[in-house]
């Protein structure tokens, strides 16, 4: 079918759909060569453009024909190279000789560009919710404020009220999907321009973060835009239920054009022409604005769709998973950070009338912010004074500390701060509501303005401290920070610009968001193994038990981490926090990657296989790994297992041995040290053994000499 512009000007539907869709899908890279110029109104205002639209259509036509599977299907359901290379020739010649603005051939280029780039599209999919592409995500590029990686994987999916990204920088991967809610237009616009960035952004922190489990790092961003294409701005910001409606119907279109590209469904293949020629998985959990009754019909949509492991699809399941926000498995994680970040700073938090103060950004009533109130209550009693909280509806700040009882009265009823009750507040407390302007300027500032030990934010806005306003974080002096001490329970809330300079300006220590808030991501990675081994019934009959020793793993991979953190940390006394954070991750991926490219090699029946099954024992909590032990092998993909091997080796010789022996070791000789390092382990458990044995007066000295170093002087004597 050819979709050419008509003489009043207009297009089909599927034309106009694919017009529409990679000028959005374009606004973020082009916002980067021009802000102005490329503004998402301006775009659409050029695309449109009677000089312009033949052109935009042309270039639709033919990435419609790209993929027409009637059309290629002779040909192995491929358009030949020859033919996509001779039509974009001529559709860049027609535009470059009568296309006189620059704009515009710029748009019109990248347009072509993003074009040959589509992998995959479920375009020609039957009753479709929306339309999705899977990319070379070069023609994104990366956020080189966080990192210059380029992911593994890109997907856009364009909806009718929504535009959704989803990046992964692994083939296995997991993160979660957020929903980003504008309230108005002129925000949309701005949440648009950098709605890539922020997915990027995002699953670049979850790829540091994931270094703890068999998946990489991943996530996905819609980015609501009722207000501009509805029409009904005003109904939007004062209308809860329509909001909540469009978030709703957001998500299942989102989850829905994925599964159009992950699909086992005949019906589905048949009309899907694959230039990229793999099958994909890809693992979700919630995030923010996605609630129960989005992961349960997401769950039912995979088992629908045909989708290999359905209840893999999605984590934090409310019956045959673990919610995060129920089990509070994220702040578990941030409150170990926390502690050993007060002990190393030379607090005593356990010691009785040795109090410390703290403030926080997030409600009572949301996942990390609640529950870290609940943790540090139940874990310090009247020792941690909280002086501030501020979220979306206003702060409550009390220099004495607010009411503890009063705090966990919002946690248990999921109320903001908004409901704190006035009488509860001491003399110079406090309550600001964010409906007015001097409320909302108090709790936008919350975080800079109030002192305390320890400011630990768990909500707020990716990017809301910058290279260009780290200093309000500061005094009025310009050099002491309200709080010496940050534990990052959100994602982004500091930009590592931000971080450094409050580093080297101030002397503030920061425990970065991929250490401090991993513990979500290790919880959603045990969920995605459950769904492989247990049947739901399986899962929730033995559900407390499960979640019990899940908990108790996660403070033990938080806990390791946060001491070797602060060891590294004492040692380079010039780096910052955050670096020698990063350096943990780079140097468990690294390990990770050398192993499981190893592994690739080593044919199923290898002898060196069999003592590795002890790792994925290791990995797992031990209710799981008791319940499922006969199972793992027959249900578990092999490349996932490998993956999981991967995994727990590489965590286990970088949190014992530290960075310097990583960074010693030399990349073609890696995975073999790597993986002779359980036999070398092993001899040293022997012999401590028979030290322990021994009537030797100097038995425990030599032991723990043997304990911090032995296990790498057996693999040195055995390469020798």
């Amino acid at each position: 079918m050819n979709h050419t512009v008509d003489k009043d000007g207009t297009l089909d539907l599927p034309c106009s759909e694919v017009i529409v869709a990679l000028c959005s899908m374009l606004h973020g890279p082009l916002a980067k060569v021009n802000q102005y110029a490329f503004a998402r109104a301006r775009i659409f205002d050029l695309v449109k453009d009677p000089r312009v639209l033949p052109h935009a259509a042309a270039i639709a036509q033919l990435f419609l024909d790209k993929f027409d599977p009637a059309t290629h299907r002779a040909d192995g359901g491929r358009m030949p190279t020859a033919d996509l290379d001779a039509a974009r020739a001529v559709i860049k010649k027609n535009f470059e000789n009568n296309v006189e603005m620059e704009d515009a051939r710029v748009l019109l280029n990248k347009m072509l560009d993003a074009t040959d780039a589509t992998l995959k599209t479920n375009a020609y999919v039957a009753d479709r919710f929306a339309l999705a592409m899977r990319l070379d995500p070069a023609i994104l590029g990366v956020n080189e404020v966080v990192g210059t990686d380029v992911p593994f994987g890109s997907v856009f999916v364009h909806g009718r009220r929504f535009n959704g990204f989803h990046v992964r920088f692994r083939d296995i991967a997991r993160g979660g999907l957020r929903v980003v809610l504008p309230q108005s237009s002129e925000q949309h616009a701005l949440e648009s321009a950098r709605q890539y960035d922020e997915a990027y952004s995002l699953a670049f922190a979850q790829q540091l973060k994931n270094k703890d489990i068999p998946e990489g790092g991943s996530k996905a961003v819609a980015l609501v835009d009722c207000p501009a294409e509805a029409g009904r701005e005003e109904q939007f910001e004062t209308d809860a239920e329509f909001r909540h409606y469009v978030m709703r119907k957001s998500v299942k279109a989102f989850s829905d054009a994925m599964l159009d590209m992950l699909s086992e469904h005949e019906h589905v293949r048949e009309r899907i022409v694959d230039y990229y020629g793999e099958d994909e998985l890809i693992y979700l959990g919630p995030d923010e604005n996605v609630i129960p009754d989005d992961i349960n019909w997401m769950i039912e949509r995979a088992h629908k769709r045909g989708y290999p492991i359905p209840n893999a699809f999605m984590s934090s399941k409310p019956d045959a998973g673990i919610n995060h926000k129920v089990y509070g498995v994220t702040s578990e994680g941030v409150a170990v950070f926390a502690d050993v970040a007060l002990h190393a700073a030379g607090f005593t938090p356990r010691e009785p009338g040795s109090p410390f103060t703290v403030k926080i950004t997030g409600g009572p009533d949301g996942d990390v912010a609640g529950n870290i109130i609940n943790i540090l209550n139940r874990e310090y009693g009247s020792n941690v004074v909280i002086v501030a909280i501020a979220d979306g509806t206003g702060c409550a700040e009390d220099p004495a500390g607010l009411d503890m009882a009063e705090l966990i009265r919002l946690f248990q009823e999921e109320k903001p701060i908004s409901h704190f009750a006035p009488a509860k507040l001491g003399a110079a407390g406090v309550l600001h509501d964010a409906g007015t302007a001097d409320g909302a300027r108090a709790r936008n500032t919350m975080h800079n303005r109030v002192q305390c030990d320890v400011f630990i934010p768990a909500g707020g806005r990716p990017a809301t401290v910058t290279e260009a306003n780290w200093h309000e974080y500061l005094l009025e002096d310009g050099k002491t920070p309200s709080a010496p001490l940050i534990v990052e329970g959100a994602n982004l809330f500091f930009t590592p610009a931000a971080r450094q300079s409050l580093f080297e300006e101030a002397g503030v220590n920061i425990v970065k968001d991929s250490s401090a808030n991993k513990c979500g991501v290790i919880t959603s990675s045990y969920e995605i193994m459950a769904s492989m081994m247990l049947e739901p019934e399986v899962f929730i009959a033995n559900k407390e038990a499960i979640v019990s020793d899940t908990l108790i793993r996660l403070r033990e991979l938080a806990r390791v981490e946060a001491e070797l953190l602060h060891r590294e940390g004492s040692l380079n006394p010039t780096d910052a926090l955050p670096l020698v954070s990063q350096r943990i991750s780079e140097a468990i991926t690294r390990v990770h990657d050398s192993i499981s490219d190893a592994l690739k090699l080593m044919p199923a029946d290898d002898a060196r296989r069999a003592p590795l099954m002890s790792l994925v024992e290791e990995h797992l909590p031990d209710a799981l790994l008791e319940i499922s032990r006969d199972r793992i092998v027959e249900t578990v993909p092999a490349p996932y297992f490998d993956q999981i091997i991967a995994a727990a080796l590489s965590c286990k010789i970088v949190y014992k041995e530290g960075l310097d022996y990583i960074d010693s070791l030399p990349d073609a000789t890696l995975a073999s040290i790597a993986l002779s390092y359980l036999e070398s382990e092993k001899q040293v458990t022997r012999l401590t053994e028979l030290l322990e044995a021994s009537d030797l007066a100097e038995k425990d000295e030599i032991a723990a000499l043997l304990s911090r170093g032995g296990t790498r002087a057996g693999i040195s004597l055995d390469r020798k």
